[in-house]
């Protein structure tokens, strides 16, 4: 071969080495896996990482330190069901589909027409997963999980159920898993009707379903790791057994105290701080899983409440100062009621140890996970992508107009958050309105609303565009005689 050919030869094998396509079974870029873990009625002050001094969580708070937390996140409202509807469709209270806690099954679930965030993952290629307490869809309805965007679901439908820690059956999919428990009928809510069988009490306790959803998680995890996946681990602690709290005077049902056993506590305390000292080990379950598949790194874990800290069941949360500085609590539109501890990690990605006072609410993971996913959003909602701040860029990150609630029960309040002011109304849509700075006054004990009657009226003004009027959602009862005194962040019910 003359010096010519070999020249020739050794460009084009050049050419081919340096400038060849990538193989066709080579693995393509993954879309980053997402985990949403919900608790239930966790208050602000309930970590070690937002303050908590008694109740021990280091899984979480090390999750925080090694991730993002944030101090100005909400949820959706104020109790279980709206605010989940909140966080599965990215609109707010004010165009909703579930605007309350109800007995009435329709008004209880989504419809047909309603699109989640799993079905907009489902449809980016993702499999999807619900464990835990769905509360938006009753068995019968166009609203179940499977037909809402989920693959797979094994836990609660209906919300009632979910205050039963030892239930007879969980839901699979669309079929009822028999467990070992037995629950005694006496103590089981027949509803309005007469003719619903929820909640109750169990005389025999064998299948604690808070360790059944973790394992179910964690089973799908494993199943899951090659693909892309969404993971919405719904959990049903600390909320307590309210029909345990009615018929023992403790609705504060876990399998054993564990760590509080020999504490000079109320048995309805260490029951509280067991429950929540249990979730902490499920997460730390789920984040020792990611590691050990090697997944962690593209995998981001969202860690919330859906709203503020409760005393039903019989503990004490004054005790614990469950909402730290905050004032109010569960069915408040107070901060205890709505601002949450939210916590993200997304190890290589989001900036360790950082703290961000970004002003969002959990609405906001439907924009996030189409950033996430490289699809489009819906256009009309409520919903605005974080994820420049998950990614170490918050001089990128939008911000919401504005944030708004409005609840139904007590009859009915509603709240709206811009900038560092904050009002109230109740009751709702002609009531008086308060306002509050934020900036200067957490804990909400300085009503400014006289000093500031133009700022009122521009809020108020927020509050009647934000709400869309629906003939299923009207406020019930008589407003509380009591709102939670100002000042020192303690509830006073």
């Amino acid at each position: 071969m003359n010096s010519i050919a070999r020249i020739t030869l050794i460009a084009v094998t050049l050419c081919y080495l340096c400038c060849s396509p990538v193989p066709a079974n080579a693995a393509a870029p993954q879309k980053p896996n997402i985990i949403f873990i919900l608790a239930d009625d966790l208050g602000y002050g309930d970590l070690g990482c937002y303050g908590q001094k008694k109740i021990k969580t280091p899984r979480i708070d090390q999750m925080a330190a090694d991730g993002m937390k944030f101090t100005q996140m909400y949820a959706g409202n104020t109790v279980c069901a709206p605010s989940r509807c909140v966080l599965m469709t990215g609109l707010h209270m004010g165009h909703a589909r579930v605007r309350g806690n109800t007995w009435v099954k329709e008004n209880q679930s989504l419809k047909d027409e309603d699109f989640t965030v799993a079905e907009l993952l489902k449809k980016a290629g993702y499999k999807t997963a619900l464990t835990g307490k769905w509360g938006i869809g009753e068995e019968g309805t166009q609203g179940v999980p499977n037909l809402q965007g989920f693959d797979y679901f094994y836990g609660y439908l209906n919300q009632h159920n979910a205050h039963n820690y030892y239930p007879e059956f969980l839901w699979k999919n669309g079929e009822k898993a028999a467990l070992r428990n037995v629950v005694d009928p006496s103590t089981i809510s027949k509803g309005p009707t007469g003719k619903d069988r929820l909640g109750g009490v169990a005389t025999k306790k064998v299948d604690y379903s808070h360790d059944l959803i973790m394992q179910e998680a964690l089973s799908f995890i494993d199943r899951s790791a090659q693909d892309p996946f969404f993971l919405y681990i719904a959990l049903t602690i600390p909320h307590a057994n309210n029909e345990a709290g009615r018929k023992v005077g403790d609705g504060q049902e876990v399998p054993d105290y564990g760590i509080y056993k020999d504490k000079d506590w109320t048995k309805q305390n260490k029951g509280q701080a067991a429950m929540i000292t249990r979730m902490d080990t499920g997460v730390g379950q789920i984040l020792d899983r990611l590691k050990k598949l090697n997944i962690d790194q593209n995998t981001l874990i969202i860690f919330t409440s859906d709203n503020g800290h409760h005393r039903e069941g019989g503990n004490d949360p004054e005790f614990f100062d469950a909402n730290g500085p905050l004032r109010g609590m569960k069915r408040d539109l107070y901060e205890g009621g709505i601002r949450m501890p939210f916590i993200a990690y997304w190890p290589g990605t989001t900036p360790a140890g950082t703290v961000s006072d970004h002003i969002g609410y959990f609405g906001d993971l439907m924009a996030t996970a189409a950033d996430l996913a490289d699809v489009p959003c819906p256009k009309g909602l409520d919903s605005v992508s974080i994820a420049p701040t998950l990614e170490g860029k918050p001089d990128q990150q939008q911000e919401h107009d504005f944030l708004y609630w409005e609840f139904y029960e007590r009859g009915g309040k509603q709240a709206v958050r811009w900038g560092e002011w904050k009002a109230v109304r109740l009751p709702m849509f002609k009531g008086k309105t308060q306002l509050f700075n934020l900036e200067e006054d957490l804990g909400e004990a300085t009503d400014l609303a006289a000093k500031h009657p133009e700022l009122v009226k521009k809020m108020e003004a927020m509050m009647d565009s934000a709400h869309t009027s629906d003939p299923l959602w009207e406020p019930r009862g008589k407003p509380a005689k009591k709102q939670p005194a100002p000042g020192d962040g303690k509830p006073r019910f």
